[in-house]
């Protein structure tokens, strides 16, 4: 639950896209169908500059347990790109030797060879971003690939023997139906992925969908339509197998995420790239989100890493800020927080006025304390499945208004 003083995750930002997708607001760059690292200059200076980045971040003695190569469309790297930036990882902080690294990749952005590439690069974690199954939602939603990309991108994936393979799914897309829903997850069950992403769309102010759409409104599902989504995603994975681990994510036994599990338990991690995030000392920082802003202030932080990253306006976070971080990043698992440790770290009164904030839900139904296991640890105070994980955002506005 604490933060621990050393760092040994790293998520790895790669911001190339051939379009943007209508529901995307992360930092990207759009280079077109015809580019990937092979043959583009900007990728090509991008990762030289990463490289810079990750050499110049001060090591913390320890080796990294997991990375994560986000984006973005890291599957647009070369392979021997990819394998540089790994090599500089290893040379700078270590890489354990039974390292969790993934990378995300979109179905039709790579070949046999580039998956057998990665892999002899150190990746052990493929994540799919499927979205849907149905051709006029992954139209409707600016993706790039096809229903047949995913099937040929699954079977890349295993002709390579990748055993831990994830795919990703959004429900609350414009138009969709719970049909649809429903055989998305049927499908992508039937291809049998160790791990499964199922995330609600969110729409972003900014974004083509937020300047077309208003929460709510049609062709958006409604409210209630997105509850039921929520609700047969946990019903229809559960049946197969699948345990709800964490709000949005489903995984086989031995299969879940180590590495955002890191995010979850509010441990320390790196963040390189533009826009990445660190969070070191329980402090978070975000680099800048255009890649020439980004590059410059690659200049300034080789000169002066902790100058660099100084910002007066974000100070370090205060005592309630780290409570509010432990509730608001654990009780998005299903095994929640330990309620004893956080009445050693901030005190048992802490636990008193909790009580007191969740009392109308866990009459709802939403929240539950678990007795502890053995006297020497504390009860564990969770959100229930799937109504509890379905509404935690009015559980934690809750806590965040009382706590505050």
């Amino acid at each position: 639950m604490a933060e621990t003083a050393l760092p040994a995750a790293a998520y790895v930002h790669i911001p190339f896209c051939r379009r943007r997708c209508y529901y995307c607001d992360f930092p990207v760059s759009v280079v077109g169908d015809r580019r990937r690292g092979e043959t583009s200059r900007a990728i090509a200076a991008y990762v030289e500059q990463l490289q810079r980045e990750i050499r110049a971040t001060p090591a913390s003695g320890r080796s990294l347990q997991t990375v994560f190569f986000g984006g973005g469309t890291p599957s647009l790297l070369s392979v021997e790109q990819l394998s540089q930036i790994l090599a500089t990882l290893d040379q700078h902080f270590g890489l354990a030797a039974a390292a969790e690294i993934s990378i995300e990749m979109d179905p039709g952005t790579f070949e046999a060879h580039h998956v057998a590439g990665y892999c002899r690069a150190g990746v052990s974690r493929i994540s799919l971003g499927v979205q849907a199954f149905q051709p006029t939602l992954l139209q409707a939603a600016g993706r790039t690939h096809t229903v047949e990309d995913i099937y040929r991108a699954v079977d890349l994936v295993r002709g390579a023997e990748v055993r831990n393979l994830s795919l990703d799914l959004i429900s609350g897309l414009p138009h969709q139906q719970l049909s649809d829903w429903q055989a998305s997850l049927e499908k992508a069950i039937a291809l049998g992925p160790e791990h499964l992403s199922c995330y609600d769309l969110i729409v972003e102010p900014m974004t083509p969908f937020g300047k077309r759409y208003e929460p709510g409104d049609r062709p958006l599902p409604s409210d209630e339509m997105t509850a039921q989504m929520y609700r047969l995603a946990d019903q229809v994975l559960k049946a197969a197998g699948y345990e709800h681990y964490e709000v949005s994510n489903y995984a086989r036994p031995g299969y879940q995420c180590r590495h955002n599990r890191v995010y979850w338990e509010n441990q320390p991690f790196y963040g390189f790239g533009m826009g990445a995030a660190s969070c070191l000392d329980g402090q978070r920082f975000t680099r800048p989100r255009t890649r020439s802003e980004y590059f410059a202030w690659i200049d300034r932080y080789e000169a002066d890493p902790q100058g660099a990253i100084a910002d007066p306006e974000n100070p370090a976070p205060s005592e309630t800020d780290r409570l509010l971080d432990t509730l608001m990043l654990g009780l998005r698992l299903a095994e929640g927080v330990d309620a004893g440790a956080i009445a050693q770290r901030f005190g048992p009164a802490v636990l008193t006025s909790i009580h007191q904030t969740l009392a109308p839900y866990e009459q709802e139904g939403w929240v539950a304390w678990d007795s502890a296991p053995s006297p020497t640890s504390g009860d564990r105070l969770r959100l229930t499945q799937p109504d509890g994980f379905l509404f935690s955002n009015t559980v934690l506005a809750a806590l965040f208004r009382d706590l505050g």
